[in-house]
């Protein structure tokens, strides 16, 4: 642990690796989503994480960052520490316009039941406000990524991170969300949303 916490114990390192759990990124990309982190301590971090085995150059999109596989492996630490964060007092110097529906989408893969979405395969892309990010569920194994899907998304959706948010807290319903005007499904079903929320929502705390 504590050979651990020398890798990743540093301010803002956590959150970097945060950041590329949701996929490769280029520098000013992260310095956009941390800009309290300033850009000479993000080229020290970056730096410390490959030297480290954390993650290493992408190609695509150039020049960028990605996760090396042993970076994967804290895929569920740092989404279950995200969680157990829940329970902790709210701090006041947190401004919650800096919420991000990606990051909601990203804890709630981490914590869905695998056997929920056994045996189906569907893509779903989200525009919610000025983000853009895709979530895709294979067989059990469900995960988000930045940005728009590389392959046509069976459900696309539209919304603003309020409406997000209650659908992703189960406060509110799909088809009340629709209804109401306030998902706008670009393409796919109704049926669908509710689906893809219930495999999200299945195992919230």
């Amino acid at each position: 642990m504590a050979r651990a916490m020398d890798v990743l114990g540093d301010r803002w390192t956590l959150l970097l690796v945060r950041e590329l759990l949701l996929g490769p990124k280029r520098f000013k990309d992260l310095l956009g989503r941390l800009p309290a982190m300033g850009a000479n301590r993000l080229s020290e971090r970056l730096a410390m994480l490959v030297d480290s085995g954390v993650i290493r150059p992408a190609a695509q999109p150039a020049p960028a960052y990605e996760l090396t596989e042993f970076g994967e492996q804290l895929r569920q630490p740092v989404i279950a520490l995200g969680v157990w964060g829940l329970g902790l007092p709210v701090d006041a110097r947190i401004d919650p316009a800096s919420a991000r529906a990606e990051l909601i989408a990203l804890c709630l893969t981490g914590i869905s039941d695998p056997g929920a979405s056994a045996g189906l395969r569907e893509v779903v892309e989200f525009e919610v406000g000025d983000e853009v990010f895709h979530i895709s569920i294979d067989d059990g194994r469900v995960s988000a990524r930045s940005g728009p899907a590389a392959e046509a998304a069976q459900l696309q959706v539209r919304c603003d991170l309020e409406t997000f948010m209650g659908l992703a807290q189960g406060q509110l319903k799909p088809a009340e969300a629709v209804r109401a005007g306030r998902a706008i499904l670009l393409r796919g079903s109704q049926r669908e949303l509710t689906q893809v929320f219930k495999i999200l929502a299945c195992r919230q705390p």
